[in-house]
């Protein structure tokens, strides 16, 4: 058949493509050829920023002799030869080739100075051609195994040494930068140096350009120590194998198997003495890529991370994996950024405290034990992760760490994990010593209202944790009460809102944990106040909130007076944080309430310098619970009936006074003709409550059917008088302290 010419203009400097019949079908054939053009031009474009003026004349598409299968030919200037495998089929593999080919064709125009350059040619064919995944697919190929096969063959001419470029390529996401500088270098008329190196291809791009540290705190999520750009998605190495383990030891999944240890395949290097049967835990420690991989080839290890991919995804995973070789970090095809490991590392915390403890067994027995500084991290839940290279050399080098109160994500550039672990524990003190009262705080919330008017939503990521397992929150509000009916709530990346009836408009935030608790049956002992309201109020309620103390001291602060400043707000500051660790003076084993039965509690604020110098200072010496009031000195007189303060204290009553915060009063006992006097006590707070005084009282005279209580000041009982201490502004916390609870201990 004699030579046929089909001529379609595409763009101004698109070829003319010509076939001879031994190709066919030859018009399906050139509008294919015609359309990859176009698309080729567009890649090439936008990589290099230009074209030339004017395209090739002519392409002619031919039929190749002998080609091999890997091959499909690499042509030579205007001529593209390609092998059909049956005739009249225009089948997806020879639209790839035909792609292929052209990619090579439009580098022999467009940049002519890389004619010589053959890797880069094949690079940019295999990237521009769409076929990295089907040379991707098969066995999993290691990095340095892949430059091996492509420096023993380095004219890529061979299907081991394809398979080896495209898994080289395919480890970065995106346009290889390498690449994209070359094709600027042809743009820009740039004399071609040297041809592109495989090293070169390898190091595509400084993925992390400046060491990384954040540090968030487990209890709030607060972000506490930020250097470097902790927002940036990086390839994450090994870093997320624990979340495999949980996916693979959840509620209904199978068990790990024990898996034995392949001598032969360097997956399998991790560490001397691996015992005959290797199990997910020493996996984990010793971060043995051969048992992840080799659990998959059982079928029964987790896709995409399980349950725990949607998690991934929210704090910013870029996508999820394919297979494990992406999940363990082998290929790196997704990235991750430093705070979005953190915040996936605090609800792991949360949801699985059994792969924390095992995370434990690090510095011993695993990927940071020997080091000098093991020690130092002994009881922090740690894992490593590294990135590398073709030539095996460290990109990246991650750490993540958990202890009892923080987790901190750290990443350096061309480190290995051993190499920097030292700067963990140093980093973990700084934070604690840059931020006082890191530890967590627990109040019982929200308990004068019903539970199921309490809603709540996340505006990060939030989380319900059923069993362990995380359940993604509803997007808008939804009942506290649902959300922690099976495990606690957690809100990544912002504090929870909370709105309920009658409530401030937009809610109330509260930058933490909650927890569903509800307390036993409560019985008011004699004395009591029996009304509903403080009846809830002791009794507690349904959910528990979990923070730091410094969140939940400047809560309290704000929520008592909120116009302190200074000393006398760090001395209030220091009483509720105090008071924080003796609540059982008011809830016995359980936290204290957010009432004024306890200290009042609205919810998580900014936190005020004052509050954070009251955490920094010593404990008090007091051991026990330190009552303080709003005071003042404005004088109050209030009626009571008889009967009411009778109805709390006792009939037949005859004196009543008041001194070291309790009511002290006599009660007539026996007969009348064998009358006697029964002395008794009650704190003086329980007194107010129940008759709604304005604070506890000075005085108190009989005026017949009725008791006449006369004070100053306003509050719920003696102590730091918070009044006063406005008023005293020269004295120090201290002072203010000493001042309101001498060196006595407070009676109780």
């Amino acid at each position: 058949m004699g030579w046929a010419v089909a001529v379609a203009v595409l763009l101004s400097a698109a070829p003319t493509f010509v076939t001879r019949g031994d190709v066919t079908p030859e018009a399906d054939l050139r509008r294919e050829a015609q359309a990859a053009w176009t698309s080729l031009e567009a890649e090439y474009t936008a990589r290099a920023g230009g074209l030339p003026q004017r395209a090739p004349a002519t392409l002619a598409l031919q039929k190749g002799a002998a080609l091999p299968p890997e091959r499909n030919a690499q042509g030579r200037p205007g001529v593209v030869e390609l092998r059909q495998n049956a005739a009249g089929v225009l089948d997806a593999r020879l639209r790839m080739a035909l792609r292929h080919e052209l990619a090579h064709q439009l580098l022999w125009w467009a940049c002519p100075a890389s004619s010589e350059d053959r890797l880069f040619h094949e690079a940019f064919a295999l990237t521009v051609s769409g076929e990295l995944p089907a040379w991707r697919d098969g066995p999993y190929l290691s990095l340095s195994r892949a430059a091996k096969e492509v420096a023993s063959a380095p004219a890529v001419d061979t299907a081991r040494a394809r398979r080896g470029l495209a898994r080289i390529l395919g480890e970065h996401p995106g346009f290889p930068a390498a690449l994209t500088r070359r094709l600027r270098q042809c743009h820009d008329g740039t004399r071609w140096a040297a041809p592109l190196s495989l090293e070169e291809l390898a190091d595509v791009a400084v993925l992390a350009p400046e060491a990384a540290t954040v540090v968030v705190s487990r209890h709030s999520g607060e972000v506490l120590l930020s250097e470097g750009d902790v927002r940036r998605a990086v390839p994450y190495g090994s870093a997320l194998k624990p979340f495999l383990y949980a996916a693979g030891t959840g509620p209904g999944a199978a068990a790990p198997p024990g898996l034995a240890p392949r001598q032969d395949v360097q997956e399998w290097a991790c560490g001397a003495g691996l015992p005959p049967k290797v199990d997910a835990r020493l996996a984990l420690l010793r971060s043995c890529n051969g048992w992840f991989l080799d659990w998959e080839a059982t079928g029964l290890a987790p896709k995409a991370f399980g349950d725990w991919g949607a998690v991934l995804s929210a704090v910013g995973l870029t996508g999820l994996p394919e297979d494990m070789t992406e999940a363990i970090g082998l290929r790196s095809a997704h990235g991750l950024s430093p705070w979005g490991m953190a915040q996936a590392y605090r609800l792991l915390a949360e949801a699985r405290p059994d792969v924390l403890a095992l995370l434990t067994g690090n510095v011993e027995e695993g990927t940071l034990s020997g080091l000098s500084t093991s020690k130092a991290l002994r009881g922090v839940a740690t894992k490593t992760g590294t990135v590398r290279d073709a030539a095996s050399r460290p990109q990246l080098g991650w750490i993540a760490a958990v202890d009892a109160d923080l987790v901190l994500v750290a990443v350096r550039p061309g480190k290995m994990p051993r190499h920097f672990a030292d700067e963990v524990a140093a980093l973990l003190a700084r934070a604690r010593k840059r931020t006082a009262g890191l530890e967590a705080a627990r109040v019982q919330v929200l308990g004068l209202l019903p539970s199921t008017s309490v809603e709540a939503r996340c505006a990060g990521a939030g989380f319900a944790l059923e069993d362990g397992t995380p359940r993604a929150a509803p997007p808008d509000f939804s009942r506290l009460d649902a959300l922690t009916a099976r495990g606690p709530a957690v809100c990544l990346g912002s504090p929870w809102r909370v709105r309920f009836p009658d409530g401030p408009d937009g809610g109330r935030d509260y930058a933490g944990v909650f927890t569903a608790s509800p307390p036993p049956p409560y019985r008011p002992p004699p004395g009591v106040p029996t009304t509903p309201s403080a009846l809830k109020a002791r009794r507690g309620s349904d959910f528990v909130f979990r923070t730091t103390r410094l969140q939940y001291t400047a809560g309290v602060v704000a929520a008592e007076d909120v116009t302190l400043r200074g000393e006398p707000r760090v001395a209030l500051a220091r009483v509720a944080a105090h008071n924080e660790r003796h609540g059982d003076a008011r809830h016995p084993g359980r936290a204290l309430c957010d009432t004024t039965h306890c200290q009042a509690f609205r919810g998580t604020v900014r936190v005020r310098p004052e509050e954070s110098r009251a955490l920094s200072l010593p404990p008090l010496k007091w051991d026990t619970w330190l009552t303080f009031s709003q005071g003042g000195d404005t004088p109050w007189r209030e009626p009571r009936p008889r009967a009411q303060v009778e109805a709390l204290l006792g009939a037949n009553l005859v004196s009543l006074r008041f001194e070291s915060g309790r009511v002290r009063y006599l009660r007539t006992e026996g007969t009348p003709g064998a009358p006697y006097e029964d002395a008794r006590s009650l704190p003086c707070d329980t007194l107010r409550a129940g008759l709604q005084l304005p604070a506890c009282p000075q005085r108190a005279s009989f005026d017949g059917p009725q008791v006449l209580f006369e004070g100053q000041g306003r509050g719920h009982g003696e102590g730091l008088d918070v009044e006063a201490a406005k008023a005293a502004p020269h004295l120090s916390s201290d002072a203010l302290l000493e001042r309101a609870y001498g060196a006595r201990t407070p009676t109780p």
